[in-house]
Order: structure tokens, then C-alpha cells, then sequence
């Protein structure tokens, strides 16, 4: 037995067993085969994630994660509360963690395992902590041998207490100085530095179901599960994405669905990247079941910094805002969303055009005028202008001879007996009639 979940642990099963010994105590243990490579993968899924709280994180194979917090403290307001940031943030990504705090990585790391929940933040209390801790945890994470362990332990050691008080001499004559050399590391005595884990170029994390669905709920759900190390991986590059790839592995030989989620503009926020899959995945129809969900992101854009103010919003509306321009776009898609651009051009009916929502397109002049939010698509003759009280104009506009559109028209700001107000213009050509073109209010 590689490891154990709580369930297991309580009926007694823990790392180590034998399979037919943890069988004897559970026979209802549901099994699975430990894959090592996964193993790494997780652990390089949660580096990537633990970013987001310090730069200075280490790979303890073959399954601790090592972050050096000391620096990070006052930003998140304290060890209390970022352990429980780090906990809370364990718990999203579908993790049972054991988490201990230490002045050294080594008794960090024995803590964890045997005293988790333990937070010493001076090398002098460690002392006590890790001298209760049973012989066994000497060879966590080091270079110590089971025959030195099987030594200690034939004359009667079975505390790293005990081990602290034996004469190094001794340990040294029977091949067991690497004992000392570990202990040293863990109290802090000797430097015990370690590799630091170097954020990927790009973000790649994958999730194997252990059972095959179509359910998009269900998808749904799991693929929250990889939304975390995303925003993590990002808040550590100190950057956010535009767009990302989600793709859903399909048993058989049926070929992966890949899904582009596009975002109205550069963002880390895991909950808006979740609104955006929701409204992908609840529109898709799947080839067949889906076995392993695949969530890439590549080139980063730097963030600036949020400018905040008592009073002001605008940060936040504008946010909201392009949330919700993405997730029409994933909804209706993109053809379905465009917003309108001016040209310079004197003629209502020519003077914009459609384009893609945010696009930068090159300043124009407009017409110092008013100008009706409403305009017709086509203007309708009045039968009665005589019925209109004139507020504004004559505006004149003559222009389009060179494309076959020519127009003569004046135009003015018409006011009707129930108070609304329209654009109206007359013809300067025979019959010269009368038109409405759009609205005001």
C-alpha cells in the first residue's frame, strides 16, 4: 500500500501494508494502481498552484511540495491564515493534504507526515516536536538506509530523541553517519538547501475520471478541478490569459473534443474562467463518453496593477462587463456578437459598420450634431409631419454621388404632441417629402 485516504485509514489500513494484509482488515478496499508518473504530474500541478502564494517552492519526491512562506507572510496576513488559504485552496483541487510548519524543510516535512497542523517557527522549539517522533520518520525524504534504521532499532531506539543522544562516533563506525548528517539537517545545524521548482512556459494539467461520462453536470464539476493550478500558474507569472483549450478525451477511437474558451480580455480569475467552460460545456454534444479532461493555457500577458478607489467602480463595471461580452460569445458565438464602429462618412445610414468587440480601429471625427441612439434601418415617409413642432436644424447633408447613394437632405430634431423626439429630415429633391430616421426618447 503506496497511500491511504482518510476512509481507509480509519479501518486501520495505512501506508505500507502488504495488499494481503490490508485485504484481511477491509476486504470492501477499493483499490487502484499507483502510477508513478501521474504522481509527478500532481505534484508539479500543485507547485505550479502553490506559486500563487511564493516564488520559492521545491519538488520533495515523491510526494511533498516544500514552499518557503517567510517572505509572504505580511502579504497574506500572517502564518494562521495563509495555512489556512493553502488548505482551503488544497481542498478545491480535490486534494486530502497534510500541511506542518517548520524553519527547516526536513522537519517540515516529518511534522506533515506524522504532526500535521504543527506550526514551529523557531529552530530552537524544534526540539521537543521532533524527538517524539518515531524511528521510522529518520528515513522520510533522506538518505537513510533500512539497515541503519534496522540497527537502531535492534538496540532498542525507537524515538529521534533517542537517536540525538547515541554517541556519532559509534553511529559512524557502523556505517550509519548519514543518521547524524540527517538529524543535523532537520535541527537546522547543517544547511539543508534544496532545488527550486521553475514555473512551466505553459500550462498543462491533465484529469483522468475513474469512471467514463457524458453528463455535462458532471464535466462540469471535474473541470473545476483543474481551474485552480491555471489561476495559479498565472498569479506566479503575475500575468493572465485571453484564451485557453479545453479538451475532453473520449474513450473508443473516437477523437478528442477541443474547445478554444476565449476571454473578452486578459484575465486569472477562476471564476470567470468557470462561467466561460459552463456555457461551452453545456452546449456541446459529446462523440462519446469522456475519460480524461485536458485544460492547456499558453502565452501569458502581464497584468497591470488594479487602480482602486474609495469611491469609484469603474474597474469593477468594466470587469463585469467583458464577463458577460465572453459569455455571450461562448452562448451565441462569435459571428452572433459585434459592436459598431464609426466611419467618416456624412450619410447616417453609412456612417458605421459592424466589427468584432474590441477590435482598435482608427479614430473619426464626428459630427458635432445631434445624433439619435435609434436610427431606422430604412426611413419611413411621415403622412402627417404638420402634427411635429421643429426643436433643432436645419442640418444639411449632401454627399454620396460618387457611390450611387447620393442623398440632399435637411434634417432636424422634431418634437411630437406626446412629448417624444425625432430625427426628421425633408428632401431637397421633388416631391420633397418628409421622413423619420430615427429616435431620441
Amino acid at each position: 500500500m503506496v497511500a491511504a485516504n482518510a476512509a481507509a485509514r480509519q479501518l486501520g489500513i495505512t501506508a505500507g501494508d502488504s495488499l494481503a494484509g490490508a485485504l484481511a482488515v477491509a476486504p470492501a478496499l477499493e483499490l487502484l494502481e499507483h502510477d508513478p508518473d501521474q504522481a509527478r504530474q500532481l505534484l508539479t500541478e500543485v507547485a505550479t498552484w502553490a506559486s500563487a502564494f511564493t516564488p520559492a517552492i521545491s519538488i520533495d519526491p515523491p510526494d511533498c511540495v516544500l514552499l518557503e512562506v517567510a517572505a509572504s507572510l505580511q502579504l497574506f496576513g500572517g502564518l494562521q491564515r495563509l495555512t489556512a488559504l493553502i488548505t482551503r485552496g488544497l481542498a478545491e483541487l480535490g486534494l486530502d493534504a497534510r500541511l506542518a510548519c517548520a524553519p527547516t524543510p526536513l522537519a517540515a516535512r516529518w511534522l506533515a507526515r506524522h504532526r500535521p497542523g504543527s506550526a514551529i517557527t523557531e529552530t530552537g522549539a524544534l526540539a521537543q516536536p521532533l524527538g517524539a517522533l518515531p524511528l521510522a520518520a529518520l528515513a522520510d525524504g533522506s538518505d537513510v538506509s533500512r539497515a541503519a534504521l534496522e540497527l537502531l532499532g535492534s538496540i532498542g531506539v525507537a524515538r529521534l530523541a533517542e537517536v540525538a543522544e547515541l554517541p556519532r562516533g559509534g553511529l559512524a563506525r557502523r556505517q550509519a553517519a548519514t543518521v547524524s548528517t540527517t538529524l543535523d539537517r532537520a535541527f537546522g545545524r547543517q544547511p539543508d538547501p534544496r532545488p527550486r521548482f521553475d514555473l512551466p512556459q505553459r500550462y498543462h494539467a491533465r484529469l483522468p475520471l475513474l469512471v467514463p461520462t457524458e453528463r455535462s453536470d458532471t464535466l462540469i464539476f471535474l473541470a473545476r478541478r483543474l481551474l485552480p493550478g491555471l489561476a495559479g500558474w498565472l498569479a506566479g507569472r503575475h500575468a493572465g490569459v485571453d484564451r485557453f483549450r479545453f479538451s475532453l478525451e473520449h474513450e473508443g477511437r473516437h477523437p478528442a473534443t477541443r474547445l478554444e474558451i476565449v476571454c473578452a480580455a486578459p484575465s486569472r480569475d477562476e471564476a470567470a474562467f468557470a462561467l466561460l467552460l459552463n456555457e461551452h460545456l453545456g452546449r456541446h454534444a459529446f462523440p462519446g463518453p469522456v475519460d480524461a479532461l485536458v485544460l492547456e493555457a499558453d502565452h501569458p500577458v502581464a497584468l497591470a496593477a488594479v487602480a482602486t478607489d474609495l469611491f469609484d467602480d469603474t474597474s469593477l463595471k468594466r470587469e463585469s462587463a467583458q464577463l458577460l461580452l465572453a459569455r455571450l460569445r461562448a452562448r451565441l458565438g462569435d459571428e452572433a456578437i459585434r459592436a459598431l464602429s464609426p466611419l467618416a462618412d456624412h450619410r447616417p445610414e453609412r456612417a458605421w459598420r459592424l466589427v468584432p468587440p474590441g477590435s482598435n480601429q482608427p479614430p473619426v471625427a464626428l459630427a458635432d450634431a445631434p445624433r439619435p441612439l435609434w436610427l431606422l434601418a430604412e426611413p419611413k415617409q411621415l403622412t402627417h409631419p404638420g402634427q411635429l413642432r421643429l426643436i433643432g436644424g436645419p442640418e444639411r447633408i449632401e454627399s454620396g454621388w460618387w457611390d450611387d447613394h447620393d442623398v440632399r437632405r435637411d434634417y432636424f430634431v422634431a418634437e411630437t404632441p406626446e412629448g417624444g423626439r425625432w430625427w426628421i429630415f425633408r428632401e431637397l429633391e421633388a416631391p420633397r417629402g418628409w421622413y423619420l430616421h430615427g429616435f431620441f426618447a
